[in-house]
Formats: structure tokens, C-alpha cells, sequence
């Protein structure tokens, strides 16, 4: 590591985090931790697009927070999107801003892998215990149900109800009366529904709660002295009855000298978490400091000391799916040794750039658990919408380009989807993982004679031992094939 000093940023719904920490003896030391109510899911209209204004809060909030990341390696860094900027149509054009802002990449999580790190986060803040442990975190749009042991989830979900949903829902005009507060909960519990059972049939011997709702919550009954430890169910029934009492959101900011932005959606994240109590019976709840960004922190040490969960996951797709390792190891060490004559010449010599090409290569037979014709596509489609812990969807996007243009067709507009700055990096490396499945085809356990592969911009020259080709006469057809395919692309394939 050529610093000791990480930090991680979580876009919520509601706040904006940073933290900043010191790696010192494999521990966590927190440097410096920065908050900003931003209410990026309030700027969210009928349409699900982000409104001028609250794109502007968030850059704003982004340019003090970029401040005090200038020194920090791009590789010690890492920037999550959750709920609002998967739902928002108009993501695309904000996270380019921001990115200008911020100088670094932000990657955009899905509920699942928020589920994951924020359990992560949780599991390395609180005292250990025996068994089975629930955590719930209350966003702006989101809520996050985990159960795990230990520092492993075993059962996540990321439901779509948070502070600020409801509050906008219910509470959008600063009222409060017993109307509401009943329309509320039925929909918490409609929400809650599908997960009931399978979370009770479970069981647990602690709750942790995180996030800036739950904290809240916790300070003020408090505050009213009707609980000195953490946050109960008989406490949570007696601040409905004061927030009907009160009647408004200025009463309840006034009474309990509350933020006016978190006033606002106060109520909203309230109902959220009395309801979930009463559905799932949870009569007492500790809280926690850590959260998602001190997850993302936790994951970020994982991969810098090579303990990346994202391997984990390659490996557990392989089994479940029952792929050909056998294979798959064959397509690696050949794209691999094909990566290592190209990189200096077509500019591939990130790191992540290796990882891409070799997770694509061990799953590039995935789509065979549907059917072996079209298998390509299929295991695109798998590799884009699996949950797949530790990959963002720009990870898994890339993933899913590759294996869908590792055979075949390969247009020249095959990875126009992508961002700019990764379109023609992937392409090419597109191009290496195509001629390691190529040489492969026969699944013979013979290995490759040496393979030389020298680049001249979009002309590649494969060359082999004398005469291997001539007593290979199927590879050498197979490659002739894939020379036409790559040419439709602009590369120009010469086998010598």
C-alpha cells in the first residue's frame, strides 16, 4: 500500500458519508468522519429524474468532500450510489458530474450488495455475540434486513421504503394524524410482507440498528427518559402517541430541537421502523455506530490485502452452476498469457482490467446452465442482473459485455454502452478472451504449444510452432472464422 490512509463515500437517499481511516496493525483507525443531509430521493419527480436542484446539493456536498480526498490513491478510495441512483432515469448524467467533481469513479451498488456491506460495516462496530444477529437500516429509500453470524450475511434484503419515501408519501405537507400514521403502517407491512415469515422462521438473538433514522430515534426517547438502553418496542409506541400529539413536523422539530432537514423526515423513517418492530416482534434494539460506509471501508482492506470477496463470489458461481473448471482454467492461463504480450501495447495494464478478463473467462460458460445454443447471451443476462456480492453494476456490466461477445458476432458498436473511458479497454480485452476460447474450443487437455501475439495497433499476428497449425486443421478453421468476426470490429487477425 503506498499509503496507510483510506476512505470511503456512501451517496444514500438521504446523507451523503465520508469517512476517512488510518490502517494501522490490519485495525480500523477513524480519522475523520463527514456528513451532509443532502435529500438527493426528494429531488426525485413522477418520472424518476433527479431535479436540477438537488443534483446541484449534491455537487456542492461532493466539492467539499473532494477537498479532503486529494491525497488519497485512487485504489485506498472507494464511492457507492444507492437506492436513489438506481431508481433516478437520469443517473448517468449526474454521476459525470460528479465524478468531474470528485476526480474519482463512483460506483453504483445494488440493494443486495448495500445489504452486504452494510452488515459488514455493523458486524465490525459492535461486541460479538453468540448466534445470529439481525441488522436493519433505515435509508431515504431504502431499508436493509440482514441476518448473519459473526462477520457473515446469510440472509438480505433491501426493501423499497425509507425515511424519505414515506415521509413524501404521507407526510409531505408537515401534518400528522391518525389517518396517516394508520396508511403508513399498512404500507410498511405490505412492504414487509413477502420477507415476514422467511425473517421469523429464522430467528435471532440480537437487533442492530444503523443509520441517521435509527440514531435519531434513539435520541429522542432518550431524551424522554423511556429508555436508557437503546431503543424498545414499549418506547417506540409511546412516541406514536406524541407524534400524533404533537400534531406537526415543526411541533416535533421544536420539541425535540430536531434538524429541520431531518425533521422533515423524521416521521416517515419513524414508521418505518415501529412497524417493522411490531411485525417482526422485535422488542429491543441496539445501536450502532457503523453503517455502509464503514462496510465499504472494511471490503476496500479486503481487496487491498488480496482477501477480495469478489473472488469468493467467482468461486461459489462456478460450483453452484457445476461449470467445467477444468475448462475454465484452460480459457484463463491462454488469456492470461494473451493479456501479458498485449497490455503495454494496447494500454491495458490495470490491475482491474486483469481481474475483468479472468472473471470473464471463468464464467463464460455460465449461460450453459439454460441451454448451449444462444449460451452467451444467457450468461450475459445472468452475469447483469445476479446478485453477486462484492461487484457493483459497472462491474457487473462489464462482465456480462464480455461474455456476450466472447463468441460470434462482434460488431463494431458491441460496447458502445459502456462509459467512455472503459468502451475500448474492454473491447480489447473482449478481443483476448474471444481468442482463448477460440484455441480452446476442442476442450482438449493437451496444453497450447508457446503462443507469440505481437500488436500493431488493430492488427494482431498469432503465431504457433512450425507446422502446429497444419496438424491442428480444426483450430486453424476455428481462428480463419474468428479473423472475419474481428475484422466486422476493425481489428485485423494474421496467424503466422
Amino acid at each position: 500500500m503506498s499509503s496507510d490512509i483510506v476512505a470511503a463515500i456512501d451517496l444514500g437517499s438521504n446523507s451523503f458519508h465520508m469517512i476517512v481511516a488510518r490502517i494501522a496493525n490490519g485495525q480500523v483507525q477513524v480519522l475523520d468522519r463527514l456528513r451532509e443531509m443532502v435529500q438527493l430521493a426528494a429531488g426525485l419527480d413522477s418520472r424518476n429524474r433527479l431535479s436540477g436542484e438537488s443534483q446541484q446539493r449534491a455537487l456542492d456536498c461532493l466539492a467539499r468532500f473532494g477537498q479532503r480526498l486529494r491525497q488519497i490513491p485512487p485504489e485506498q478510495l472507494r464511492i457507492v450510489g444507492t437506492n436513489t441512483l438506481r431508481q433516478a432515469r437520469n443517473s448517468a448524467v449526474f454521476l459525470a458530474r460528479a465524478e468531474a467533481v470528485l476526480g474519482h469513479s463512483v460506483e453504483i451498488i445494488s440493494g443486495y450488495e448495500e445489504a452486504r456491506l452494510i452488515y459488514l460495516g455493523v458486524a465490525h462496530n459492535v461486541a460479538s455475540i453468540a448466534g445470529r444477529r439481525l441488522v436493519v437500516d433505515i435509508g431515504g429509500g431504502s431499508t436493509e434486513l440482514i441476518i448473519g453470524e459473526q462477520f457473515e450475511p446469510q440472509h438480505l434484503n433491501s426493501l423499497k421504503m425509507g425515511c424519505v419515501s414515506i415521509s413524501r408519501a404521507d407526510f409531505e405537507d408537515g401534518r400528522i394524524t391518525e389517518a396517516r400514521l394508520r396508511r403508513a403502517e399498512l404500507l410498511v407491512r405490505l412492504k414487509l410482507e413477502p420477507v415476514e415469515e422467511e425473517y421469523r422462521e429464522c430467528g435471532w438473538q440480537m437487533v442492530t440498528g444503523a443509520s441517521g433514522t435509527i440514531k435519531a430515534i434513539q435520541e429522542v426517547i432518550a431524551r424522554e427518559g423511556w429508555s436508557r438502553e437503546g431503543i424498545t418496542l414499549d418506547a417506540l409506541r409511546r412516541l406514536r402517541g406524541a407524534l400524533l400529539e404533537a400534531g406537526t413536523i415543526a411541533a416535533i422539530a421544536a420539541r425535540w430541537q430536531l434538524d429541520p432537514a431531518r425533521a422533515r423526515v423524521f416521521p416517515g423513517g419513524f414508521m418505518v421502523l415501529h412497524g417493522l418492530c411490531e411485525v417482526l416482534n422485535v422488542t429491543r434494539m441496539e445501536v450502532s455506530d457503523g453503517a455502509l460506509r464503514e462496510g465499504v471501508i472494511y471490503d476496500l482492506l479486503g481487496r487491498i490485502r488480496h482477501e477480495d470477496v469478489r473472488d469468493r463470489t467467482i468461486a461459489t458461481v462456478t460450483g453452484r452452476y457445476g461449470l467445467d473448471q477444468a475448462q475454465a482454467e484452460r480459457v484463463v492461463a491462454t488469456a492470461r498469457d494473451l493479456l501479458a504480450q498485449a497490455q503495454t501495447a494496447w494500454g491495458l495494464e490495470r490491475e482491474e482490467l486483469a481481474q475483468w478478463l479472468e472473471w470473464a473467462a471463468r464464467l463464460h460458460e455460465v449461460g450453459l446452465l439454460l441451454t448451449h445454443d444462444q449460451h452467451h447471451k444467457h450468461g450475459a443476462y445472468i452475469l447483469e442482473h445476479a446478485d453477486l456480492p462484492g461487484f457493483s453494476r459497472s462491474d457487473q456490466a462489464v462482465l456480462a459485455a464480455l461474455v456476450r461477445r466472447q463468441r460470434r458476432s462482434f460488431p463494431v458498436d458491441a460496447f458502445a454502452h459502456l462509459p467512455k473511458d472503459q468502451a475500448a479497454q474492454v473491447e480489447r480485452l473482449c478481443v483476448l478472451l474471444r481468442l482463448a476460447v477460440v484455441l480452446h474450443r476442442g476442450r482438449s487437455r493437451q496444453p497450447l504449444p508457446p503462443l507469440t501475439l505481437k500488436i500493431n495497433m488493430l492488427r494482431l499476428t498469432l503465431s504457433f510452432p512450425t507446422g502446429w497449425l497444419v496438424e491442428h486443421p480444426l483450430t486453424c478453421a476455428d481462428l480463419e472464422a474468428e479473423a472475419s468476426y474481428l475484422k466486422k470490429a476493425g481489428f485485423r487477425l494474421e496467424l503466422g
